[in-house]
């Protein structure tokens, strides 16, 4: 499934500056094949935490705990002190910002550098090119949908895995809603199958599904149970994504389905110990 990048306005492509000395050049602006990005084991015990506020166009960032936790392999130097994680945090809320305007596709480092406030030489500090910095935002992204999914489902009143179900299907709505460039950069175009060493990549959305309705709901876990919540997670993904194909609040009409078809697929195959 291709992206939804929004309303693109028709303005004259801005070219990033020259990079500075032994930087990398971006690669040619459009469509460009991103892997489907893999969160960290211990996110889904982390919080979410909302957008740093802007003001006057500038991003001001306060919260340094919104850069990937964990650090990532996508990035050039993985920041030490919190002014560096705080300066990570603002150039991946300026892409999110500007991919929510634009799409992805005309991202480029100028554009971030600008609207972070930041210099040119300081997105390639910790980025290659615009590519990684797409990247390492939907795997921001990523880390986020679980962490919310894991705090949905311990929730009072979340009794059996069908409820669980529900609550995450509510986090993901409610992440298309509110978190920026989530619903530009959440699903990949062409996504990588295989890992290395030929083994087949796994969701994080569906390795942590499985493991909360096995450790909370006594749901036998095996392969068949894995293989269906991949499955289900896969279908819930892209009926969610047309659901918001055009923006706003989105469809409940595919938010719904979406319900259905996650709770049938799951029924004849889960059992509870």
């Amino acid at each position: 499934m291709r992206p939804f990048s929004g309303q693109r306005p028709t303005v004259a492509d801005t070219r990033s500056p020259e990079p500075p000395t032994g930087a990398p050049r971006d690669r040619p602006d459009g469509p460009a094949r991103r892997r489907r990005p893999t969160a960290g084991p211990d996110v889904q015990h982390r919080a979410r935490h909302p957008p740093a506020p802007h003001q006057g166009g500038t991003l001001l960032v306060t919260d340094v705990n919104e850069a990937l936790p964990g650090g990532s392999s996508l990035l050039r130097n993985e920041p030490v002190q919190a002014r560096s994680t705080a300066r990570l945090t603002g150039l991946l809320d300026a892409a999110a910002s500007i991919i929510d305007e634009i799409g992805y596709e005309r991202l480029t480092t100028a554009m971030v550098a600008e609207r972070a406030g930041a210099s040119i030489g300081t997105v390639y500090r910790y980025f290659p090119d615009r590519i990684a910095v797409v990247d390492a935002l939907a795997l921001r992204c990523t880390q986020r949908l679980v962490a919310g999914v894991a705090a949905a489902v311990a929730a009072d009143g979340v009794d059996d895995w069908r409820r669980a179900l529900d609550a995450v299907i509510d986090t993901e709505v409610e992440m298309y809603r509110s978190e920026p460039g989530f619903r530009s950069v959440s699903f990949s175009d062409a996504p990588e199958l295989g890992a290395d060493g030929g083994a087949p990549a796994v969701h994080p959305l569906a390795e942590s599904l499985s493991a909360l309705l096995a450790d909370r709901f006594g749901v036998v876990r095996d392969d068949a149970s894995d293989l269906a919540v991949q499955v289900v997670v896969e279908i819930g993904d892209a009926l969610l994504a047309r659901a918001f194909v055009a923006g706003g609040d989105g469809d409940p009409r595919f938010v719904e389905e979406c319900r259905r078809a996650v709770r049938g697929y799951l029924e004849p195959v889960l059992t509870v110990a």
